[in-house]
């Protein structure tokens, strides 16, 4: 811990210093965009087919004034009750803060951790990968043009880690994970109460560091969420097996069992393998679901930044839902054929909607081209499906109905 004691002496005093001059008088205003936001939340999704309120929402977090810094709940319980022994992952690979903006709103920052031209190694597990903010931002995009909208709004920035952060930091422990590097840059780290792990610190250059700022949802007292595990979720050791990967028929248990004898859900399901498989995201092991819409409600796409991490493999596991399940929603269906068309395809779709994000190239060529080539291997999946059992079998209404498409709906897609 040398390092980081030897020069937080001198981050604190300049932090105690310099406070007081950066924190503009928080005000709540009831047009602010966040708060838009949470009032258009709906059984359906995060947000309106048409809302202009999001464009809105990601050039304010793109630029508002940050006024506090502090650490997130999981982390600052982590810090109580931190047993190295029983953590896999190393500490660090879990970097964020939650930052407040000065009309009261929030988001939850994670700083760069990996270059957008390094793909991870194929021996590191997908548990111990790093967390992207440019997977965060695309996630957001490709589920907004998928037409789920159950991402919440996610923006790029540039924050200055001294004014912006150590600065605006709330408390102490969150002071003390701040340090200088050898070559004066301003670093920062994951904190476990036994450890000082520098070696996993993200670092400005020397201040300013790129991140993602993901829209806060309702605080849980306004609208309750609550966690389900996902019935397809991987094992979380270096060699067990969960049983949808040795089961054929796996989802026929799922099937029988709650919340998934609800159609909608099941079929909500294979939406989350699809936007998981194009991402190439393995580490879906919950999602969240708002208490208040009951089964019939959407889930929540959230904590994307293990996506995007290596362009040159698709993971066909992560497909498992729909080629086990064999059903996906009509709207899916027709969006995906859609985005197949070369007037429409999706890599230019992407290309096109993540050049407005504040950060330059959010994806490089190969992962934008790497989507088209996932998309073609979903319709696979699918066409196999239908030609095993019928495509009014296959393809369903989101109420659960059968949905054999039209000949009128073919020739639209």
């Amino acid at each position: 811990c040398f390092v980081c004691c030897r020069n937080q002496e001198h981050l604190t005093h300049h932090a105690a210093w310099n406070s007081s001059a950066h924190v503009t008088e928080a005000a709540l205003n009831v047009s602010a965009p966040w708060m838009q936001f949470h009032l258009e939340i709906s059984r359906d999704a995060l947000y309106p087919r048409a809302s202009r309120n999001v464009e809105q929402l990601i050039e304010w977090m793109g630029n508002i004034n940050i006024i506090r810094a502090d650490l997130p709940f999981d982390t600052k319980k982590l810090n109580e009750e931190c047993d190295c022994d029983q953590i896999v992952k190393p500490s660090g690979t879990h970097l964020k803060l939650v930052v407040q903006f000065q009309d009261l709103g929030r988001a939850m920052f994670k700083p760069m951790r990996q270059s957008r031209d390094e793909e991870t190694s194929e021996d590191v597990f997908y548990f111990v990968d790093f967390q992207r903010h440019n997977a965060e931002i695309a996630a957001f995009h490709l589920d907004r043009i998928l037409d789920f909208r159950r991402v919440p709004p996610v923006a790029g920035r540039l924050v200055n880690m001294t004014k912006e952060l150590l600065e605006m930091a709330s408390d102490e422990n969150l002071q003390d994970v701040f340090f200088l590097s050898p070559a004066n840059n301003v670093c920062l780290f994951a904190r476990c109460p036994y450890t000082c792990k520098t070696e996993y610190a993200v670092c400005g250059n020397p201040h300013m560091l790129e991140g993602s700022l993901s829209a806060f949802l309702p605080s849980h007292s306004q609208a309750f969420r609550y966690s389900v595990q996902n019935p397809w979720k991987r094992s979380y050791t270096f060699t067990g097996k969960e049983d949808w990967e040795v089961n054929p028929s796996y989802c026929d248990q799922v099937k029988q069992t709650e919340p998934y004898t609800n159609r909608k859900r099941l079929l909500n399901m294979m939406d989350l393998a699809i936007f998981d498989f194009l991402i190439g995201n393995m580490d879906r092991h919950h999602y969240d679901v708002f208490s208040k819409f009951g089964d019939d409600g959407f889930m929540l796409h959230m904590d994307n930044a293990r996506g995007f991490g290596r362009h040159s493999l698709d993971e066909i596991t992560i497909l498992a839902p729909v080629y086990q399940c064999c059903l996906v929603k009509e709207d899916t269906w027709l969006r995906l054929r859609l985005l197949s068309r070369p007037e429409y395809r999706l890599s230019d779709v992407m290309r096109e909607s993540l050049s407005r994000d504040l950060l330059e190239t959010v994806l490089t060529e190969p992962h934008l081209l790497a989507l088209d080539r996932r998309l073609q291997k979903v319709l696979q999946v699918v066409e196999e499906c239908v030609q095993k059992h019928g495509e009014g079998s296959v393809i369903m209404k989101e109420g659960g109905q059968q949905a054999a498409a039209t000949g009128a709906q073919q020739r639209a897609v």
